[in-house]
């Protein structure tokens, strides 16, 4: 059963219209006289969601992000990659599966793959932890990290999670120095480094796989230091002021591209990545595709360069000369 968001209603009303119409034509053998209605009915569904998804607000992308169907990165793995062979485990407390990686193809090209995954039911999200990594899952990934530099093998970093596992025991494991080694490690690396943001980009358990010479982003993902019901708490003392603040926060794709956060947008289907996973994996195929050929024809010296220059340059400040009093 297709899951509709609340912005998508006027969409599952004439879906319902129209799976009426289709029932009843079967059930009565009305195959002629109902054509016509049928038609219209899709053609208005069609026009309803190009007018919904022309125009979403912030807090619509992000609900488009969290999206109980929106393709997660396995998903990715399987239809953009080939030859994927997981590793596992950080060789010092255990293997988180919040974090998944390993050794793909893609193209002419081996990579080694690392991404954040969420899970589909309740006990693969308990075995997932919701897509939230503990510090193990930032070491297993800087070790992958480390053999793909050794071997001379570009990084692909796939990132879908609200953030790091905030919980006791990875503070006890220190969830904080794993993500700074990582952030340290990543704009160090000599090999080509690309991540994509495909849903939620939250606070550093994204930046933690996400130090990278290209970082590009899905139409409809968002990346951001907080959360926007995270930020509506603080600030609004309300988390029913989430829309306001994910307005506020300027977190989406478009937003981060003006401000130089992002390099690239990876196009989505209307209505969203779930809609097609195909399209939005063959959009994601291209993009991976053109930045990384670009980048292997670089040294690994201008690389490094260029990478430092990239986070160098975040961030916009003004410089005011008081007059004296």
């Amino acid at each position: 059963m297709k899951n509709y968001l609340d912005f998508e209603k006027p969409i599952a009303e004439l879906q319902r219209k129209l799976d009426d119409l289709r029932k009843h034509r079967e059930s009565h053998g009305l195959e002629i006289s109902l054509d016509k209605e049928i038609r219209q009915i899709e053609k208005k569904i069609e026009d309803e969601r190009k007018r919904i998804f022309s125009d979403l607000t912030p807090w619509q992308r992000v609900q488009l992000a969290r999206h109980p169907k929106r393709p997660f990165t396995l998903d990715y793995v399987r239809t953009v990659f080939t030859g994927f062979t997981e590793l596992h485990g950080d060789r010092l407390f255990g293997d988180d599966q919040a974090m998944v990686g390993g050794f793909a193809q893609l193209e002419g090209h081996k990579v080694v793959l690392i991404g954040t995954q969420k899970g589909r039911d309740t006990k693969e999200n308990i075995r997932r932890n919701f897509g939230s990594a503990h510090p193990e899952g930032y070491r297993k990934a800087l070790r992958l990290m480390r053999i793909a530099d050794k071997f001379s093998l570009p990084i692909i970093t796939v990132i879908d999670t609200a953030g790091a596992y905030p919980g006791i025991g990875a503070e006890e494991r220190h969830i904080a120095e794993a993500i700074a080694v990582n952030l340290r490690e990543m704009i160090l690396m000599e090999v080509p480094i690309i991540a994509v943001v495909i849903g939620e980009g939250g606070s550093g358990g994204a930046l933690g796989i996400g130090v990278a010479d290209r970082v590009l982003i899905l139409e409809n993902a968002y990346y951001s230091v907080i959360s926007p019901e995270g930020c509506a708490a603080i600030l609004w003392k309300d988390r029913s002021a989430a829309p306001k603040a994910a307005e506020a926060l300027k977190i989406t794709a478009k937003d981060l591209l003006e401000l130089g956060l992002v390099d690239d947008v990876v196009p989505e289907p209307i209505g969203g990545a779930h809609n097609d996973l195909g399209v939005t994996a063959a959009a994601l195929k291209e993009k991976l595709m053109f930045h990384l050929d670009h980048l292997c024809k670089l040294s690994p010296g201008a690389r490094l360069k260029s990478r430092y220059s990239k986070y160098r340059a975040h961030g916009r400040f003004v410089e005011v000369q008081l007059a004296a009093e």
